[in-house]
Formats: structure tokens, C-alpha cells, sequence
């Protein structure tokens, strides 16, 4: 069937010879050059073997958004022409400690098939992996025209691997080092640069927990005359700050490092004039770090705050009083990450001033449940009033209403995400102390862009009723201490058909919730389940059911999964195009 109707789709028949179809491929490889969105491309791929032969030819950039699902070599034999890579390997739970530390995602494997498909590969992008030093010698050595590498979340890796790669790779646009591990060793990596002027566009390097040779840093920063964006660790200090926007007045986007005085200042007793190097960097959009941030060098960025579209506060412990001495020269702002020590009142400065604000992250400067809440339904409130073109928010808070939820799904119907974390156990709306369903109802009802989701405090099967009736779009469901019995999760898996991650964590969920998905699953990328009450037989019959899905168990721990276990600690269920890994860990089972 698949055959024939490739032969209509592509012209093949009794009117048409080998070479017009050959002709005709060949223009519809053209055509496919100007398709860029991979979800459009994996569509092409689906049309028929012509076309999916035709997609494969001309795609370039491989994305990869779970390292198991599909081998190295499978990628590499389909994708002939690909210059950057995409790969993603632990899912996003990782990020609190509730995977065993050797469960896997090791970049190694795929680093050597690129090594020998892709001789001319320019960029690399990995995410939740784990990378040696080796493996960072292997790019310098296989890629003679790398230009980009930038790890997120990373592990197993330190200055030795950077000092090679920096001294090898001559063509170097972006070394961006995001929240990742790097391992304690004592080497100079900024000096390993070449000598001459560079390539170096960005070079962030915050999560170094480590001084560097700020010598090197700004020698490497006055001969790189491309560089935009740079980002510091806490042990820059703002006076070696103020020495580097001199050097680089170009910059787009700075992350600060400390944004504190040293115990050296200037050899005449003088502290430089901070303001007048944010006013001379007049391209200056994007600004982050504030590590150790101390009030009264808030004024210097006072100049640039008119041109800035995204500012990041999320590491700065700063008061409502100080936020809203900045954001209130920030009309332009559409980015903005804070913690909650800048309180309602800060979010009310937000919301009279960043009009045009389409992001916003509030996190907890304490995420234990018995601490008390420094923002509320005050804060969404206002912010839901005034900034109406919001399209993303993640806000972490104590204590919330349905009537503010309410407020923002009619006031911004534009949100694409929407993360509301409620820290703590099945807390009610505090005012009527009724479940929080209506609010999160109204969200997938009202919003009808909506792709991510993240639901908390207490919630009904009602609320997943509402996910599953409205939420047709979410691609992404996040749920933590909610839910009554199985039937929610049947809601769901029932009715969000383009449902691709679903986190579950500590809900009372179980067998007959998991198996309501079997017919989902093969269309998902994964589902975890955490502290919930799927049993290993359910586990077991789940995996038989779906002979093409990976169904690993395991505890956050360094123990396995014992077959006399009531319930299974976490699951962790994914589709694999080439079956289980050979990588597993003592503290995994794959069923």
C-alpha cells in the first residue's frame, strides 16, 4: 500500500520515466530546503518513502530529544548531511535528585558516530548528559571546522577537556556552559585560546565554581572583536566587570558574575564608574548574574535599562524597593526572572510598567513547604491585569486563589505555558478553601495556545477532567500532589491527543491509570512516574502490552527494584526505535 501510494505522490507511473521522477525529487528537495520547524519535517517524512528519502537528504540539523530512543548509528545512516545536533538525556526530574547518579545518558557513543558520519559538523548542543574530557578532545580532533558547543545541565567533564578544546578548536563562535558539573581541576582553560584575534561570539561560563585567570579572561576578551554575549561566574567581581565592558562595548547580552565590590579596588583608592560602562555598551538587551548583589551598585545599569528586553534576577536576593527602582525604566522588558523576595509589591511594579512583558519566572528563595510565602494571589493577580501579552509563567508560591488563575486565563489568553507550583501538599484556594479545579479549568479552557501545563496544590479528578476535555494542545503535563483515584489520569490520557511528556510525582495513581494509556504511549516521548502506586506487576503488564516502549524502574538511589516491593518507586517509560539500552545500570531493570 505504502508503495503505491508513493508512486502517486511522486509521479511514478506509466506517463512518467525514471528521469522525470528523478526530476522531481530533485524539486522537491529544493522545496524542502526552505522547511526549517522539525515538526513540519518529520511530517514531510511521513508522506511517503520519496519524500522521506527526500526529508533525509536535506535536513541538517538533527534533534534528538531522548539519547535512547534511537541509536547513533540508525541517526546517522539516515541523516547524511547533518552539520548540528540537538541531544537530550536525562528527563527533567534529574534536576532534583531523583535519578541514580550512574543511570546513564553518556554522550560518548553518539560523539564517536558523529566522529566518523559527520567530518564537517559545526555545532553541538547537548543537554542532561554526561561528557568527559576525553569526549571533548574527541571534538576538537574530528571536527576541523567546529564552531559551537554548548552544554546544559552537563556532568563528568572540567577545565582539562575545555583547555583542549579551546586550544584546538581555531574556529570557536560559542562555548555556553549552562547549570552544568564541571569538575575541580586546576587548570587554565581561559589562556588555552588562540593568541591571535578569535572567533568567540559567546562564552558563558557561570556555573564555573571555580576562579579563573582574569588576566587571560580579559586578554581573550580584547582580541575576540565578535564576542556578544558573556556570562561570569560569582568570583568576577564588579570592578574586573567595569575592565571588560571597556574592552567589549559591544556586547548584546552580559551576565555579571558577583555584581560586588572586591577587596581591590583601583590602585589610586577609586572605584571606576560602573554607570558610565553600562552606558557605553549600547547594545546591551540582555543582562543576568547579580551573584552577591549589594544595593548600591544597582544604579549602574540604570543606563541601559530603557534598551533591555530580558533581565535575570533569579540568583539576586533583591527587595521589592530595589526591583522596582530598576523595572521601572524597563518598558521594554519581555523576559524577566526574579525571586519571590521581591514580593507582591515588586510584581505590582512589573505589571504597571513591562507592557510588553511575554515571560515571567518568580522561583522561591526557600522551597521548604513550612516556609512562608513572600508572593500570593496578589502577585499573579496584578500581573495578569497589567501585562496582557504574556505567553509563559512560572511562579512558585504558597498560597493561591481560583479567582487569580481565573484573572489571568481571561486577561492573557495568549499563555503557551502555564507553571503554577504550589510548595507544599494538596493546599486549598486559601480563601474558600475550596479545591483549585475551576482556576486550572479556566487556564486549559480559556487559553487555547496553551502546549505546557503544570498543575499543584488540591486538585480533583474534576481538574483532569477539564485537562482532558479542553486540554488539546498541551503537549507537556506536569503533576505533583494532586489528583483523588485513577480516573483523572484516564481523563487525560484519553483526551490530550497531543500529550508528548507526562511527569507525574507523588500521586496517588496507580495500575488500572497506567494501563488507560497503553493506547497513547507509542505517541508520547515519555511518561515518569515518581512515588506514586504503579506496582511492578503493573509495570510488567504495561511493558508486555507495548513490546515497543522501554519500561525502566528503579529508586532514586543507589538500590534496585526488588520483585517483593509493593510499589514501584519510579517509572520511567519511554519509546525506543531500537529497544533497550546496553548501558543499564545494577540499579535498573528494564521490564
Amino acid at each position: 500500500m505504502r508503495e503505491n501510494r508513493a508512486e502517486v505522490t511522486c509521479g511514478a507511473g506509466d506517463y512518467h520515466t525514471p528521469g522525470a521522477d528523478q526530476v522531481l525529487e530533485n524539486v522537491l528537495e529544493n522545496v524542502l530546503h526552505f522547511i526549517t520547524s522539525r515538526r513540519d519535517r518529520n511530517a514531510v517524512s511521513l508522506v511517503c518513502k520519496s519524500w522521506y528519502r527526500a526529508e533525509a537528504h536535506t535536513r541538517s540539523e538533527l534533534f534528538v530529544g531522548n539519547c535512547y530512543a534511537v541509536s547513533p548509528r540508525r541517526a546517522t545512516e539516515r541523516f547524511r548531511g547533518i552539520n548540528s545536533v540537538v541531544l537530550k538525556g536525562k528527563p527533567r526530574f534529574a534536576d532534583f535528585g531523583l535519578m541514580p547518579l550512574n543511570w546513564g545518558a553518556h554522550s560518548a557513543p553518539w560523539l564517536t558516530s558523529f566522529g566518523a558520519a559527520y567530518p564537517w559538523l559545526e555545532k553541538i548542543h547537548l543537554k542532561r548528559m554526561s561528557i568527559k574530557d576525553e569526549d571533548l578532545a574527541h571534538i576538537a580532533r574530528s571536527f576541523p571546522s567546529f564552531k559551537e558547543l554548548t552544554l546544559v545541565c552537563c556532568y563528568g567533564f572540567g577545565a582539562r577537556g575545555l583547555a583542549i578544546l579551546a586550544s584546538k578548536c581555531r574556529q570557536l563562535r560559542v562555548l555556553d556552559l549552562i547549570e552544568d558539573e564541571v569538575n575541580d581541576d586546576d587548570v587554565d582553560w581561559i589562556s588555552c585560546f588562540p593568541e591571535n584575534v578569535t572567533c568567540l561570539e559567546s562564552l558563558s561560563f557561570d556555573c564555573v565554581e571555580r576562579p579563573i585567570d582574569f588576566c587571560a579572561l580579559e586578554r581573550l576578551v580584547a582580541r575576540s572583536p565578535n564576542l556578544k554575549k558573556l556570562r561570569l561566574n560569582q568570583f568576577v567581581t564588579i570592578a574586573q566587570l567595569y575592565r571588560l565592558m571597556v574592552r567589549a562595548p559591544q556586547l548584546t547580552h552580559l551576565g555579571t558574575g558577583a555584581f560586588s565590590p572586591s577587596d581591590n579596588l583601583a590602585q589610586d583608592g577609586e572605584e571606576p564608574d560602573y554607570r558610565a560602562a553600562f552606558a557605553a555598551c549600547k547594545s546591551l538587551v540582555c543582562l543576568s548574574g547579580f551573584r552577591e548583589i549589594v544595593s548600591e551598585y544597582l544604579p549602574a545599569i540604570y543606563p541601559v535599562c530603557c534598551n533591555l528586553t530580558s533581565l535575570n534576577f533569579s540568583y539576586a536576593n533583591i527587595n521589592s524597593e530595589e526591583l522596582k527602582s530598576v523595572v521601572c525604566r524597563c518598558r521594554n522588558l519581555q523576559t524577566l526572572w526574579v525571586l519571590d523576595t521581591v514580593r507582591d509589591e515588586g510584581l505590582k511594579a512589573v505589571a504597571a510598567t513591562c507592557k510588553d512583558l511575554i515571560e515571567l519566572r518568580v522561583f522561591p528563595i526557600d522551597a521548604r513547604e513550612d516556609c512562608e510565602g513572600l508572593v500570593s494571589e496578589v502577585g499573579l493577580t496584578a500581573i495578569a491585569e497589567g501585562c496582557r501579552k504574556l505567553q509563559s509563567i512560572l511562579y512558585f508560591c504558597q498560597r493561591m486563589t481560583n479567582a487569580a488563575v481565573i484573572t489571568m486565563s481571561k486577561n492573557c489568553p495568549d499563555l503557551v505555558v502555564f507553571r503554577l507550583c504550589i510548595m507544599g501538599r494538596h493546599r486549598p484556594d486559601h480563601v474558600t478553601n475550596e479545591p483549585m479545579d475551576e482556576g486550572f479549568g479556566a487556564i486549559v479552557m480559556n487559553c487555547k495556545k496553551l502546549t505546557r501545563l503544570a498543575v499543584s496544590g488540591l486538585l480533583t479528578d474534576k481538574a483532569f477532567g477539564y485537562i482532558g476535555k479542553f486540554g488539546k494542545l498541551v503537549r507537556t503535563l506536569s503533576v505533583a500532589f494532586s489528583g483523588d483515584s485513577d480516573i483523572a489520569l484516564k481523563y487525560v490520557l484519553e483526551g490530550c491527543f497531543s500529550l508528548q511528556k507526562l511527569e507525574i510525582m507523588d500521586s496517588p495513581f496507580g495500575d488500572s491509570a497506567l494501563l488507560a494509556g497503553v493506547h497513547h504511549y507509542y505517541n508520547m516521548r515519555f511518561l515518569w512516574m515518581s512515588t506514586c502506586r504503579v506496582t511492578l506487576q503493573g509495570c510488567r503488564a504495561t511493558a508486555q502490552a507495548l513490546p515497543g516502549m522501554v519500561v525502566e524502574v528503579f529508586t532514586s538511589g543507589s538500590s534496585a527494584v526488588r520483585d517483593d516491593d509493593e510499589y514501584v518507586n519510579i517509572l520511567y517509560m519511554y519509546r525506543s526505535l531500537d529497544g533497550p539500552r546496553n548501558d543499564v545500570p545494577n540499579c535498573v531493570r528494564i521490564l
